[in-house]
This record gives structure tokens, sequence and C-alpha cells, in this order.
């Protein structure tokens, strides 16, 4: 009895220490208050704190793949129904309209129960100090903090509606197994938007948030469907629902259907998010700014700016449509992981829609997991005589009369110390330029290099925007696929889509970045660019389908009507290259090890040559 008298006394006083606080709470208003301007930028829902699920979309419209760490999805709330929102106000602040953030009654009730029983498990929260809590404070359960609590709470309600306030709390509650806000959780625990979901089945997700560990549908489905009954009883004896409403809600089955989170062709889902980034560089302006900084200074500054704004996209859950055909990924990673049987032997490629310019798989590796090494757009490597046609071939047409069958001398050549030699040290004589190209003869394309001039050749590939090729590489080794770096399977075959009709559009896999509503936020310019005349481009793709006819490329299969390639190796066989075409795709494979040695014994077996042919079929 006497702890009973004393928290009654304690009630009385409660009212008068709202206003005349001790020093350290007066801090606390003065801290509210400096804190004012940073509340009006932080209560908005796509703070950087709150972050969306990234949703991936392949070319048929249909999610499969999925960023996030929270499973969050974020409903205005005219789009949450009346019934949910009755569900919670009746069960947690029944005067929510009529407060200003804080209840002085049921903060003295809570006081006094916490008094009489020497703990602070009794609460007296308004939706308002729920909001605030879960935004900008900690869940101590201390008296400190409660009050500094009440201050937050009265400052949201002078900066936002209660419509608004209301919209946050059903938003960010947590409803256990890293799920936040009811639409959320209405997709986690139903698989089923939230308007599809039943009166029976919205108490039921509603019955979480009070205690998500203790409710946890997934661990104590009986405790859960208890307190569900009990938030159904609360609206029946409010007048929300009648006897009969109630009985019937009561005794509706509840069936989970447990979301599970997408995450297929991982290959192609990160390669997507490093797009993304490029995409946003190139609109917003940083390409631009980087290309023109004056330092590595300042280049990694704007770098570092790029990844913070890209970050900043990712947190709003943007919508990123793609090209991705989920029916070929599927196939060219089954069809390619197979015939790469030696331990350790590894590839990467990247396979061209040729008439949308559009990446429609890739293959990252052999048992590739998402965030290994991408081997598709990762790894740059030296692409042997595979670089021929862009580099040599190509400009020389666009630059001189030569035709196909033009003679040219394949003898032996030494400009300067340079000596290139032939595969299998064979020398030959005077050869058409049609012979040269689909033998691959070294020492004939240097000579074509020379006659053309190795800037004026450079300056054919420059639209292409090989990442990893710089001025160190404008020698005559570069003929060959002698680069410093090289590049990778994804820039390779992207060069050779200029072979279809002699226009180029870097391909992209991403198609529009949208936002929840709807709206683009990004997407690649569709402008090409002319790159090669329609008399080069015919020679050229005459030349490549004779490499699979007579050539180096024999044993490719036909897939179409046309088939163009030209195969690449590197010195000592460390790296064997295809790219080339047929009638629907362009592709590029490169073969051998993370860790470089010879294959030599897989060139004579032609493996690249088969894997070519997997990537080119439907």
């Amino acid at each position: 009895m006497l702890k009973a008298f004393i928290g009654f006394i304690i009630i009385l006083l409660t009212i008068p220490f709202l206003v005349f606080m001790p020093n350290a709470i007066v801090t606390e208003w003065h801290t509210a208050g400096a804190f004012n301007e940073q509340m009006n930028n932080s209560i908005e829902l796509s703070a950087p704190t709150i972050t969306v699920p990234v949703a991936m979309k392949d070319r048929n419209g249909l999610i499969f793949s999925e960023e996030y760490v929270e499973w969050r999805e974020p409903l205005p709330l005219v789009e949450i129904p009346i019934f949910v929102r009755q569900l919670f106000l009746e069960s947690e602040d029944a005067g929510f309209f009529e407060h200003r953030g804080y209840d002085v009654a049921a903060i003295a009730r809570a006081f006094a129960a916490n008094t009489a029983s020497d703990s602070l498990g009794q609460g007296a929260s308004t939706i308002t100090q729920q909001v605030v809590r879960m935004r900008f404070l900690s869940t101590d359960k201390t008296y400190e903090r409660k009050v500094t609590e009440l201050f937050y709470a009265a400052e949201l309600e002078k900066q936002s509606t209660k419509e608004e306030i209301l919209e946050m709390y059903l938003n960010e509650m947590y409803f256990g197994n890293q799920v936040y806000g009811i639409g959320a959780a209405a997709t986690y625990y139903f698989n089923r938007p939230l308007g599809e979901l039943n009166e029976a089945e919205l108490a039921f997700i509603a019955a979480i948030p009070n205690n998500p560990s203790l409710y946890d549908p997934l661990q104590r489905f009986e405790k859960t469907k208890a307190r569900q009954e009990r938030l159904l009883t609360i609206l029946a004896k409010n007048g929300v629902l009648t006897a009969e409403e109630l009985d019937v809600h009561k005794n509706t089955a509840i069936h989970l259907n447990i979301k599970k989170k997408e995450r297929n062709a991982p290959a192609y889902s990160t390669y997507v998010l490093s797009e993304l980034e490029e995409l946003i560089a190139y609109s917003e302006g940083f390409t631009e700014k980087m290309a023109q900084a004056k330092s590595d200074a300042e280049k990694m500054e704007l770098q570092l700016q790029l990844k913070a704004r890209t970050a900043e996209v990712l947190a709003t859950g943007p919508v990123i449509e793609t090209a991705l055909n989920p029916q070929k990924q599927q196939h060219d990673e089954r069809a390619v992981s197979a015939l790469l049987k030696p331990q350790g032997l590894q590839a990467g490629a990247a396979v061209i829609d040729n008439q949308t310019r559009e990446i429609v798989s890739l293959f990252a590796g052999k048992d590739y997991q998402k965030a290994d090494f991408n081997r598709a757009y990762q790894a740059i490597r030296q692409p042997g005589s595979a670089i021929k046609p862009l580099l040599v071939y190509a400009p020389l047409f666009e630059s001189s009369a030569y035709t196909s069958k033009t003679p040219v001398n394949a003898g032996n050549i030494c400009i300067g110390s340079y000596c290139p030699t032939n595969v299998g040290g064979f020398v030959y004589g005077t050869v058409t330029v049609k012979d040269a190209f689909r033998h691959s003869h070294n020492t004939a394309a240097v000579r074509l290099l020379r006659s053309i001039g190795i800037e004026e050749a450079f300056s054919y590939i420059e639209p292409f925007g090989f990442k990893s090729v710089t001025q160190k590489d404008y020698n005559y080794p570069a003929a060959l696929g002698g680069f410093t770096k090289g590049m990778t399977p994804l820039e390779l075959a992207g060069a050779y889509t200029s072979f279809i009709d002699g226009t180029y559009i870097p391909a992209h896999a991403i198609r529009a970045v949208k936002d929840r509503a709807g709206n683009i936020l990004y997407e690649w310019p569709k402008e090409r660019v002319n790159v090669w005349s329609p008399s080069t481009v015919s020679i050229i793709r005459d030349l490549l389908q004779d490499v699979v006819l007579n050539g180096t490329g024999r044993g490719i299969s036909y897939t179409t009507g046309y088939m163009g390639a030209k195969t690449g190796t590197t010195d000592h066989y460390k790296d064997l290259w295809v790219g080339g075409m047929n009638d629907n795709y362009t592709t590029a494979v490169w073969l051998g090890h993370d860790r470089p040695k010879s294959i030599q014994y897989l060139s004579n077996q032609k493996l690249h040559l088969r894997l070519f042919s997997t990537l080119l079929q439907d």
C-alpha cells in the first residue's frame, strides 16, 4: 500500500514535472531545437538510413533478382486499408488524432505501475512516440530517454500531419525476419500485396510488431494467432466489428506463403549493378568530369562522390528493367559449364542481341557465385588475333583500295627489334588478304598495320571505348593482340557488333531505371554512330564466314544461315578467344586459367570453338 500511495503522489507531480525540467532534461530540449532542421530532413522516407529493395526485371517484365538486407515495401497511406489503420489505432493509440504527440494520462498510469513494481516494463507510447523511437532514439527504457522522446514527439507533430505520421508508422514498424512495414509484411508472409489480404490475414500480421520475437509466425505461429484474436476482439469491443464478423475472422484459416528472395542469374545481376553506376555517371555528368580531371586525387574524389550517389539511388529501391533473356542465360550457364571439365579451367563470355544491341546473357565463370570475379566484364586479357578484324583489316579497307583479293607479303618482317613470327614458325610468301585473314598470318597483319599507320588504325577503335587500351598500346605488337592489358569479353563482343551493319552503340543490359511509381530515372541514349562503310562491312563479314568454313574457325557449328568468327591465341596458348556472330547474336568468349598457363591441348581439341557454337544457340 505504501508503494501505491507513493506512486499516486508521483502521478500528481508528473504534469508540472513536464514543465519545470531539471538541467539535464532542459539540455535535451535545446538539443531537440538544435536538431530541428536535421529532423526536417530526416523524417522523409527516402532518408539514406532506410533502404528499399532493388528489383531487377528481365526482358519479359519478371523479377529475376532482388537486392536487399531488409525487406521493405513502403505504401502511401491511401493504399493501406482502413481496416489495417483501425487495427493499430484501436490497439496502440486510440487517442492518436486528439493528442499532441504524447498522452499525459497514459504516462501517469505507466509511471504508477512501474513505481509500484520497481520496474520500467509498463509502456505508454503513442504512435508518434513510436515513430520518434524508430527514427531518432534508442529503445532504452530509462526515464531520461522517455522524456527526450516526448519533446521529439511534440516536435514531429509540429512538422508533420497526423496522416503523415501514421504513414511513417505503418511503413517502418518491424515485423520480424528483417521485414519492415505493413506492405512488406503482406508480401513476405503471404506473398501477396496488402490490398489482396482478407481481414483475418491483416489482423494476423498486425499481431507481430508488438513483440516480433514472441509473435514470430515462423517460430510461434500459435502465439501470433492468439494475439490476432485479441486484436480482433478489441475491434469488436470498440464497435468496429460485429459479433458475427468477429467469429468469421477468428475462424478463418491462416496459410502462410513465405516469400523467397529472387537470386537468379547472379552473373547478370552483378553486372547490372556495375552498369548502373556507369549509367548514373553518364547521366549526372561524372563521366565528363572524370575525363577532364587534372589529377588522380581529383578523379578519386569524383569516384567517391559517384559511389555515394549510386548508393543513394539504390537506397530508394529502384526497379531496373533489363534485357536479360532468362532462358538463354540458364542455357548458356549450364552448357558452357558442362564443357569446362579440366580442373581450374575458366571462361568468360557475353552474348548480344544483333537487333537491339542489348546484352542478353553473360557467362562469368564456372561455379560463379554472386560477388565473385566476373570474367564476362572484369577479366581483362590480351585478345590475340581476335583483334585483327577491328584494328587491322577493317581500317585497311576503310583507308585504302584494298580488297580481299589484294596480294600481301606474309614473309618475315622486322621493324626495329620487333620481329613477329607466324604460328608454328611457318614462313609464307605473297598471299591474298583473304588467305592472310583465313589463316591468321601474323607477319601480314603487322605489315598491313604499318601501311595504315598506327595512329590511323587506333582511331578506328576509339568509338568502342576499350577501357584498358592506352597510348602505351600504340605499337606494332597490337596488330597481334599484344596489348599492355587487353580487354574483356564484353568489350570485344560489343566491338564486333559493328560488323552487323557498320553502326555501333555500346551494348547495355539496362533498358531503364524507374522509381517505384514507374517514373523513368535513367536510361541510355539510343543513337548509333557509323563506324564502318557498307563495303567494309560486306568484306569483313565475308572474311569472318570464310574463317568458319575454311580457316581457324573450322569446327564451329552453323546455327543460322550466316556464321562468322575470328579466333585468337596469345603467347604459349595461355588464352584462347573467339569473337563473331550469326544472324541472331554476337558474342566473344575467352578461355583460360585465372592464373595463366598453357592450354595448347585444348586448342587442339577446339574447345573454344565448341564454346562459341554453344553461345550462339537460342
